[in-house]
This record gives structure tokens, sequence and C-alpha cells, in this order.
């Protein structure tokens, strides 16, 4: 049984990325995973200051709900991204947590393998390309870790419409038990 630290960055009430998280979630607990879910809802990111002091410390400077979250991540087997996407991107509170989480590139790490489930109104096959990307780029500056995997559901703008989306819960739900 490996540690997955699922990391849902809406910030949406009724948000259709939690929904499909939640099925990504019992997915990877039916395949005997232990999981930890985090919601960005409520918490505290700054932006890095790039003052690298957390290359040295192993630990950011910065005092807000980003050095938990890093420090859970470091302590994880496995971390899935949940993120919408915005202007054909990761969103902005993904991007800046992914910034804020710099201190783990010097630590002992655990994570080895990396997923991202995304969503969006659009549905085209290109619309998460960038966010892959991005995350990719993110995930390249960990030699011990890999991108192992990302899953799509677009379509889907409404709050609260991903519920009533039979075929994407299934696959959120079969993503998760393939982690």
């Amino acid at each position: 049984m490996s540690k997955v630290l699922v990391i849902s960055t809406s910030l949406r009430a009724k948000s259709n990325s939690d929904i499909l998280a939640e099925r990504l979630i019992a997915g990877a607990k039916d395949a005997g995973h232990e999981v930890e879910h985090i919601s960005l809802k409520g918490k505290k990111i700054s932006f890095c200051i790039g003052c690298m002091a957390c290359q040295k410390m192993q630990k950011c400077v910065l005092k807000d709900d980003a050095v938990e979250i890093a420090e859970k991540a470091k302590e994880a087997d496995t971390l899935v991204f949940v993120t919408s996407i915005y202007y054909y991107e990761m969103s902005g509170q993904m991007k800046t947590l992914l910034d804020r989480m710099n201190p783990l590139y010097t630590a002992d790490y655990k994570f080895r393998k990396v997923y991202m489930l995304s969503t969006a109104t659009e549905d085209e096959e290109t619309t998460p390309v960038k966010a892959v990307t991005g995350l990719q780029g993110w995930v390249d500056c960990f030699e011990k870790a890999e991108l192992a995997g990302s899953l799509f559901c677009g379509g889907i703008s409404d709050p609260g419409e991903a519920a009533g989306k039979e075929i994407e819960l299934q696959e959120a739900y079969g993503f998760g038990r393939s982690i």
C-alpha cells in the first residue's frame, strides 16, 4: 500500500474537478492505497519571493499553508494534482503552489509518481496540453520522479455538472484505481 496525496487546486464551490477528484480517490482507495486529500480552498498560499533560502534550509521562509502542504508532499509516495484548466493552462493557484514546493528540490522526497486530473469547459484534445507540459516541467526538476499519467475531462462547465457525467466519473474512478 502506498501513500497518495491528492491536491485539489480549484477554489470554486461545487467544483467539477473536486467531484471528479472524489471518484479518483474512491478508485485509489479501492486499489488499496492510503489517500490524503488536500483542497486549496481556504488555504493561504503566498507567491514565491525567489530568495532561494529553501535550497539551504529545505523549507520555505514564508509562513503559510504551502509549508505544510510541501511537507505532506515530501512524505507521499504518489502525488495527484487536480486542476481546472483556465485559458489552456493549470490554475494560477496550482502554479503558485508548485513554485512554493521548491524546498523539495534538495530534500529527500519520497514521491516517485506524479499524476494530474484536469477539467475544462473546452473539450478539445489540445485543451490540457499546456497544463500537462507545465506540470512536466516541475516534475523534470525531481530526478527520482516521473509524470506517470494524466486524465482530462472536458466539456464540463456549470458548477456541479460533473456529478451527472457518468462516463467522466467512471474514467476518474478508473484513473484512481490505476495509480
